[in-house]
């Protein structure tokens, strides 16, 4: 009930689609949760949900989103008109990728506040315009971000459940049960011990031009959205068209190979550095809130911070209602602090650094982890 709540924007609408599945009640006798769930917490956070619809915490400020976008328009054309004024000699190049590289990330940002349906009232408009930031200006699938990124959000860190820690164990050993098991096994795919050492060169920086870039192709091939797939080629013809023009073959590549690997790194370091020191494990089908809080901590509020991590330094806050606008974010944190003390969960808000440098530290104790469990006898 808390994660369709969640969820979905217009309930009405999706509960017409849930009749055909219903296949009966609950006898009054019958208990409404499991015992692994705590029944005060959901109650109390059902009352806090409750609370921040009266508040209107759910209601879009379309202004704040139309200047984010324009600020990515502003910036996008800003990159090749750089190149365009000033030739295509180094000094102008890295500040056309540099401002090629901001627009992107902050494109990101803009898609998953679509993507999350709470950036128009209207779900249509939503679609529509995700489609548009994310195929065409980023070039990349929304269906194929909707469907994992839900899962994420459904049951985050949970392995076999969360697609963003399936990195475990093939690259990255996660965790410290998940750590201990891989070693008790036997199992190594990489050297773990040494991870916070190769994360530097493996995720931040290759993860979009790689895996990601290969992935959204393949899910759109697979899933037959070919409704994506057009949008996603006006992507690569419109950026292709526009700076062939200017570079040669050779710079080309490198252009959109270096901004690709920046954005990675940009995205990776602040999506991870809510989700990677946290509880990594087995689903234990906990309530929403303790499900939620178990896996997400929070980054320090300021101007900055917003800004750079698209508000996801108020990972928390998000994860417990998705659909809320970003600039809301600050408003319901106090409420949710409260909630969390009077039920004694840990509500962790870290400074931005401290929060990068918690993966490491993260990395390596589950490294050493797995080290000392693999050598055990």
């Amino acid at each position: 009930q808390d994660a369709f709540a969640a969820f979905h924007v217009d309930k009405m609408l999706v509960s017409k689609y849930l009749k055909p599945l219903q296949i009966g009640e609950l006898t009054p006798d019958q208990p409404s949760l499991e015992p692994t769930k705590n029944e005060m917490l959901v109650k109390d956070f059902r009352e806090l949900r409750a609370t921040v619809e009266r508040m209107g915490l759910l209601e879009p400020n379309q202004l704040f989103f139309f200047l984010l976008l324009a600020h990515i328009l502003l910036l996008d054309a800003a990159a090749w008109l750089v190149l365009f004024y000033f030739g295509t000699s180094l000094l102008p190049f890295v500040f056309s990728l540099l401002l090629l590289t901001i627009s992107q990330v902050q494109a990101s940002w803009l898609q998953h506040d679509l993507g999350h349906l709470s950036v128009f009232r209207k779900t249509k408009w939503n679609h529509l315009l995700h489609k548009f930031v994310m195929c065409h200006l980023i070039g990349a699938s929304a269906k194929w971000w909707t469907l994992l990124h839900s899962q994420h959000h459904a049951k985050p860190n949970c392995f076999h459940k969360d697609p963003d820690i399936d990195i475990h164990p093939f690259l990255f050993t996660l965790g410290k049960k998940l750590s201990v098991e891989l070693g008790i096994k036997k199992k190594k795919y990489m050297p773990y011990n040494h991870q916070h050492k190769y994360f530097f060169i493996t995720l931040p920086p290759l993860l979009f031009p790689t895996f990601f870039q290969y992935h959204t192709f393949y899910v759109v091939y697979i899933k037959k959205y070919w409704g994506d797939l057009a949008w996603m080629l006006t992507f690569y013809i419109r950026f292709f068209y526009i700076y062939g023009s200017l570079l040669e073959t050779k710079t080309l590549n490198s252009l959109i190979s270096l901004h690709r690997m920046l954005e990675s790194s940009w995205f990776v370091w602040v999506s991870q550095m809510n989700h990677i020191p946290m509880d990594i494990d087995y689903d234990k089908n906990l309530d929403w809130m303790s499900t939620q809080l178990q896996a997400t901590c929070n980054v320090q509020h300021s101007l900055f911070n917003d800004w750079f991590t698209g508000h996801l330094n108020f990972q928390i806050e998000h994860h417990l209602f998705p659909t809320m606008p970003r600039h809301n974010y600050w408003k319901v944190a106090p409420l949710v602090k409260s909630l969390c003390a009077k039920h004694g969960i840990e509500y962790q808000c870290k400074p931005l650094l401290t929060a990068f440098a918690d993966i490491l530290h993260s990395l390596k104790s589950s490294g050493e982890l797995w080290h000392d469990a693999y050598l055990h006898k």
